[in-house]
């Protein structure tokens, strides 16, 4: 139990700071640092508690409120507004420099060959950190200034103003102008360095922005037409899934011929999960130390056999005079060690190179499932399961059935998968048997990927962030590849004007249909970035349509009571 005198102590403490006058600066810092309700909570928890010294020392929470209000509105929205912002620099600058920190002594660790010497722009943690807070804080101060001369134009003594500037009076007073000026913001993007990291962030907005206004449009009756229940008569098999066919052919194209405009850690995935198809060095070849291809070796030695129209293969223990069973090439010459010992039925040069060993391809086909099914189907269960954990007052409340939800998914998923990378391969094989030499001796690798992207409508349901960040990633690298064959040129800056215009479009969208975003954490994040707090607005419509209804029938039992 505490002391009475110790209370009157602290009181008087209390007291005496209260008349001590605060200077400028410490106001301004004040201000700046932690609003009256932060520094509140602050007090609660942890001044109160601290030792007499620190009480002495800090004012209570009516003394703080009144040190740092401001006299107008404005000034507590821009204080704020600037508050958030100083506090997104702090923690992306943090969490930049400790990622960056982390990665090298990882590295350092794992005694990795160091890199290619690139020219790393100058500070560009905090021009990124920089980047991220003028964005927030342009946006909330855009937003607010464009609001405000809306309504200070629809007023009635703004109507000489009107009617002298018809034009400018309608594009001023349109529902939209504040999320379109808003988005102006977006153009600080361009404070950041220009590399992966902005371009990954500009495609992202911009393909959300696409998708949450394909879902207004669908809301709204302008796809497909509605029943008369209201549903959109939207056929049962179109969804996310048909981006897949076409992002897995595009990569698998770019993987074979533009490895440079390839996702790096996209290609390891695939390569592992290869069996039956890259050949691994024998144990033999590593007793002996021969030299072995690796598996970008082998990709290469496909895109030159690709160039050439496939050749015939040519077995060297059948036909002992022939000099190589492949053509000349420096990529083909590094892949002897594979197709000289290929089985003699082999006849086409891909079977030589995927599956020397057997020379029938579908024998083949169904040994990698076998080998690959097995292997995906525990690596998604370490994933999904522990994801699921996040999730455990589900499985508290109903377990088996959400245990077998997460079955089914995990078997859905590895199927996708599986089957994605085995077709793709084997597809190859396939036209090499169909297919005239020098029929699309270069597109059937595009055909090839369709074909395994086809595998995505077992997954349709779930997968639905797994459809659009292949397409994301299939959109970087079909822009690079048409920059690097000069199909198209590079706008300067033009990562930066796709994320203005994304984010003017997801602003426009929220503005219109809010639930078209279909993410709670995207709609709080567009409701922070606006300045309306940290809040899911068809969440709190949804309380206060419960509060008024709630009200109306405590109206109407009073009535009855009457």
């Amino acid at each position: 139990m505490s002391h009475p005198n110790r209370k009157h102590s602290v009181a008087s403490s209390n007291s005496s700071a209260a008349k001590r006058p605060i200077d400028p600066i410490t106001r301004t810092a004040l201000r700046y640092s932690l609003s009256s309700r932060e520094y509140e909570l602050l007090h609660q928890y942890i001044i109160s508690r601290a030792p007499t010294p620190v009480q002495k020392r800090t004012p209570d929470p009516k003394r703080y409120e009144k040190i740092t209000e401001s006299s107008t509105e404005n000034g507590d929205y821009n204080i704020a507004a600037l508050r958030a912002a100083l506090r997104v620099f702090v923690a992306a600058y943090v969490g930049l420099k400790g990622w960056e920190t982390l990665t090298e002594k990882l590295a350092s660790r794992a005694q990795r060959p160091p890199k290619a010497a690139t020219s790393k722009p100058r500070y560009a943690n905090a021009r990124i950190a920089l980047s991220f807070s003028t964005i927030l804080l342009f946006h909330r101060l855009l937003n607010r200034f464009f609001r405000h001369l809306r309504s200070a134009l629809l007023e009635e003594n703004a109507a000489s103003f009107r009617k002298r500037n018809p034009r400018v009076t309608k594009l001023l007073t349109s529902v939209y102008t504040p999320s379109v000026g808003a988005s102006l913001a977006g153009l600080l993007l361009g404070i950041s360095p220009a590399d992966q990291l902005r371009m990954t962030i500009a495609i992202y907005v911009f393909t959300r922005s696409l998708e949450s206004s394909y879902n207004a449009l669908d809301e709204g009756g302008f796809i497909w037409s509605k029943d008369e229940t209201g549903k959109p008569r939207k056929p049962w098999w179109f969804g996310s899934w048909l981006l897949m066919p076409f992002a897995c052919g595009q990569l698998l194209h770019a993987f074979v011929f533009d490895r440079e405009c390839f996702p790096e850690s996209y290609g390891r995935f695939i390569l592992a999960r290869s069996p039956e198809y890259v050949q691994l060095r024998p144990k033999g070849h590593v007793a002996e130390g021969k030299p072995w291809p690796t598996t970008f070796d082998i990709v290469d030695a496909l895109a030159e056999l690709s160039n050439l129209r496939w050749p015939p293969f040519v077995s060297p223990i059948l036909f002992p005079q022939a000099k190589s069973p492949l053509p000349s090439g420096m990529a083909l010459s590094k892949v002897r060690p594979i197709t000289a010992p290929a089985h003699p039925g082999t006849l086409h040069t891909s079977c030589a190179l995927l599956h020397p060993q057997d020379p029938s391809c579908g024998r083949v086909y169904l040994k990698y499932w076998i080998a690959a099914f097995p292997t995906m189907t525990k690596y998604f269960t370490l994933i999904y399961g522990a994801f699921a954990l996040l999730a455990y007052k589900k499985l508290l409340n109903s377990p088996i059935p959400f245990v077998n939800r997460l079955a089914a998914r995990i078997l859905r998923i590895s199927l996708f998968i599986t089957g994605a990378i085995g077709t793709s391969w084997a597809s190859i094989c396939l036209f090499s048997n169909i297919f005239p030499r020098t029929l699309l001796p270069t597109q059937r690798w595009f055909l090839g990927g369709f074909l395994g992207g086809l595998w995505a409508f077992i997954a349709r349901r779930d997968e639905g962030s797994t459809f659009t960040y292949s397409a994301r990633l299939s959109i970087d690298s079909l822009y690079k590849v048409g920059k690097k064959r000069g199909w198209w040129r590079g706008v300067k800056n033009g990562d930066v004007l796709l994320f203005a215009a994304g984010l003017a479009l997801l602003n426009v969208v929220y503005e219109k249909r809010p639930g078209a975003i279909d993410s709670a954490v995207g709609r709080k994040g567009i409701s922070a970035l606006r300045g309306e707090g940290w809040v899911d607005v068809l969440e709190k419509k949804g309380k206060d349509q419960a509060s008024e209804r709630f009200t109306q029938d405590g109206d109407v039992d009073a009535a009855k009571d009457a």
